[in-house]
């Protein structure tokens, strides 16, 4: 599936990654989750493009390509634990990773142009959307189940993964310049707890827009308990489905901040 997608090399601070790009239009980053860009990210890239985006698709971690497992997953996340780019249980500072985002997100305005470019971080990147936001570059953020710190005591649940000189500016961009965070959960994900986009509620007031979909059990939508990876691995891409309505919004949600008229 990746081989419909120029692979080129980014470098920044003497931080060199792969970078999968593809598409014309607006620019939008998309940050995989655990395990690694696998079918589902991919899918979920391949949207954008087919929907008008020009799309940088970052290997962060993982083999990419690689098909996804519960093995995967949890080889992925021990060294997501060990790498020195992540901070997984930072409550007031952001993982290191997001400085080379920032720049990768700059390069993919100058490329594409527009207002600014969007960006969608899921699980482990989940967060890094808000660090990203610091740049003028960033416009549109997508929270896709935001999973840092690892919520481990109620200090970590409700934290965000940046610092407090990294959320003032957000702030301030929210409250002087309209921008906007849209952030997606499940209700019963123990990795993207409640507290977390409470947080964001009170921090952010009408800049931030929650979208929580009910995966209790017995749920009416068929939605597992496990539920996590909102618009990737527990879509359900059937029209009304609460899944597919987040996916929908996303899109919404990049047209309304990225397309100039």
């Amino acid at each position: 599936m990746l081989d419909r997608y120029d692979e080129t090399d980014f470098e920044h601070d003497g931080l060199c990654r792969r970078v999968f790009v593809r598409g014309e239009g607006p620019g939008i980053v998309v940050m995989h989750e655990i395990p690694g860009i696998y079918d589902a990210v991919i899918e979920f890239a391949d949207r954008l493009v087919a929907d008008g985006y020009r799309v940088y698709l970052p290997d962060l971690i993982g083999e990419a390509g690689r098909p996804f497992s519960n093995g995967y997953v949890l080889s992925s996340m021990a060294r997501a634990c060990i790498a020195r780019e992540f901070h997984v249980l930072a409550t007031r500072a952001s993982s290191p990773i997001t400085d080379w985002l920032r720049a990768l997100a700059r390069q993919a305005h100058a490329e594409c142009g527009g207002p600014g470019v969007g960006c969608i971080g899921m699980c482990l990147t989940g967060n890094f959307g808000l660090a990203m936001m610091v740049d003028e570059a960033v416009m549109a953020p997508v929270l896709s189940q935001p999973s840092l710190p690892f919520p481990f005591g109620a200090k970590r649940k409700a934290a965000l993964h940046i610092s407090d000189e990294e959320l003032a500016i957000i702030k301030e961009r929210v409250a002087k310049r309209g921008c906007k965070v849209l952030g997606l959960r499940f209700t019963g994900d123990p990795m993207c707890p409640p507290e977390r986009f409470e947080t964001l509620r009170t921090e952010l007031g009408e800049g931030f827009e929650g979208i929580e979909i009910d995966s209790s059990k017995g749920n009416p939508h068929g939605n597992p308990t496990s539920a996590h990876s909102v618009v990737t691995k527990d879509l359900i891409d059937d029209a009304g489905h609460p899944t597919r309505e987040a996916l929908d919004r996303v899109m919404s949600f990049f047209a309304e901040r990225l397309r100039v008229s």
